[in-house]
């Protein structure tokens, strides 16, 4: 049986900050996840699995610097960039993760190059830089990675909190009215797309710079397989949130396993995952979609950037809470 395909994306949940958003800013946010709706859909309906679909929309994501990763990616406390990546094919289980790794032009499909190329499913730090080095991942100079709306963030943040860490539009908030009006949510925020293809396999990608002003060495849910991301051959799922909290939780598995094992609709168990994670204190949201087709989007918070995509109808883009179709 032939399926038609599905491509979501996401690009971080948070809070309303709707007067630190310009017009046009609000225009470009749209585009930009409109454009990489786009050219996913054209890949899926062409015959591309959903790995490779996944794999195109994040590297995308990272390419943009309006987004947290790769080269939008925030500062650490000392000014340097350090990023977390992860992918999961949900037919094979095969993964590859990557964190605290910089210079690299694209943590995810040197994610996939981990997946690949290696016997192990996540690496770290400088061993991982060598090895991706030796397998001719791309490199980038730092200052590929500097932007000066990422460092206004850290400097407003080490000003407010000094040595706390801040979830990226936490300080995009406070950085837009000084220097910055391009961020419509104070949000936690990871790049991230789940895919399932027209021979009904499943796949999840996850890339982001992390927290700004976060300690070097900080590593969120985004690499962990099962919170963060995670695919098998009934649901994918790529979170954005409050880091910590989807780790405790081990979200993306929780939902995977509450649709196998106890039957629960997606949207039923995406519910009640994300209801843990505000009982604890966490906010954000996921995107996710299982073998059928169905696509979830939700988010407790006050809005997230997301998209989706069925087939080869339009994309449709949200930034905001209650808006339709996302």
């Amino acid at each position: 049986m032939v399926q038609v395909p599905v491509l979501a994306i996401h690009g971080g949940a948070g809070t309303i900050n709707r007067e630190a958003l310009s017009a046009e800013a609000e225009r470009e946010y749209r585009g930009a996840l409109q454009s990489i709706l786009e050219k996913g859909r054209d890949a899926l309906t062409a015959g591309a699995s959903a790995l490779d679909a996944v794999t195109l929309a994040v590297s995308m994501l990272e390419d943009c610097p309006l987004f947290n990763a790769g080269r939008g990616a925030v500062y650490t406390s000392a000014e340097t960039h350090e990023m977390d990546a992860a992918i999961m094919d949900g037919s094979t289980l095969r993964t590859g993760a990557l964190s605290c790794v910089h210079g690299v032009k694209n943590p995810i499909r040197a994610a996939r190059v981990v997946m690949e190329q290696s016997p192990h499913v996540l690496m770290t730090s400088d061993g991982a830089m060598a090895f991706l080095r030796e397998h001719g991942v791309e490199f980038m100079p730092d200052a590929y990675f500097d932007t000066e709306h990422r460092l206004a963030q850290l400097h407003q943040a080490q000003a407010r909190q000094p040595g706390a860490a801040v979830l990226d539009h936490d300080g995009a908030a406070a950085a837009s009215k000084l220097s910055f009006a391009g961020n419509p949510l104070d949000e936690k925020t990871k790049m991230g797309t789940v895919g399932l293809d027209s021979r009904g396999n499943l796949a999840a990608a996850t890339s982001t710079g992390g927290m700004t002003n976060k300690l070097p060495g900080r590593v969120g849910d985004t690499p962990i397989v099962g919170a963060g991301c995670y695919a098998d051959d009934g649901v994918a799922v790529s979170c954005t949130g409050s880091g910590e909290y989807f780790i405790r939780l081990v979200v993306g598995h929780d939902v995977a396993a509450r649709v196998r094992y106890q039957g629960a609709s997606l949207e039923d168990a995406v519910r009640a995952v994300l209801a843990r994670v505000g009982e604890l204190g966490g906010t954000g949201g996921l995107i996710a979609v299982d073998k059928m087709g169905h696509v979830t989007l939700p988010f407790i918070s006050e809005g997230m950037y997301r998209g989706c995509v069925r087939g080869a109808e339009a994309p449709l883009v949200a930034i905001y809470g209650q808006e339709e179709g996302c």
